[in-house]
């Protein structure tokens, strides 16, 4: 399907705008990028993350701007990282969670992804979860951030050891963008031509 609308995404993330672009792809949409807002909001909900930062990017750009925050949630450390993912990513990395997670036997884990989309009508929240272990080790060079430590469930790769197209059947990121893509559908009246 021809792109004929753009959604704004407010992100510096290659990985983030391949990834929800090839969903938005499918429905019509193509993925535009804007300077996501400078902000440091420290919160146990991805909800309100991203949705904070979209209503400052819609403020700021003064057009619909979709924002995604996302987490990886680790049911032996009490749901650790969570919505401090990026921060944890940048600080200890893999091998610091690898360490952590070194003498446990359940190795259960969740990946969330949370997109929200700011305009005139307010903000619009959409969800997305996948279930998956943590792997033994670090594996594959796809992806970004924790792909290499998670294997989700139905697979026996990690993230990181898939392709784009692969990684979207499962994941979190592209569950979430396609709610995104039903809502756009059934609310196109609310969104101006060539948004």
């Amino acid at each position: 399907m021809a792109a004929t609308r753009s959604v704004l995404l407010a992100t510096g993330n290659r990985h983030k705008v391949a990834e929800i672009g090839l969903v938005l792809g499918d429905c019509g949409y193509r993925v535009e990028t804007v300077e996501a807002p400078k902000i440091e909001l420290q919160s146990n909900s991805l909800e309100t993350i991203a949705s904070t930062a979209a209503a400052l990017a819609y403020h700021a750009t003064g057009k619909p701007v979709a924002v995604e925050d996302a987490g990886l949630f680790i049911k032996a450390l009490n749901g650790f990282p969570g919505p401090y993912s990026s921060y944890v990513y940048k600080t200890i990395g893999l091998k610091g969670i690898l360490k952590l997670m070194a003498s446990e036997d359940n190795r259960e884990a969740l990946f969330r992804s949370v997109i929200a989309y700011a305009g005139p009508w307010g903000i619009v929240v959409f969800e997305g979860e996948v279930r998956g272990i943590i792997a033994m080790e670090a594996r594959g060079s796809q992806g970004f951030g924790f792909d290499p430590i998670f294997i989700p469930e139905g697979s026996t790769r990690t993230f990181a050891e898939m392709k784009i197209e692969e990684k979207n059947k499962y994941s979190h990121r592209a569950k979430a963008a396609r709610k995104l893509c039903e809502w756009l559908r059934e609310n196109s009246r609310l969104l101006a031509p060539g948004s």
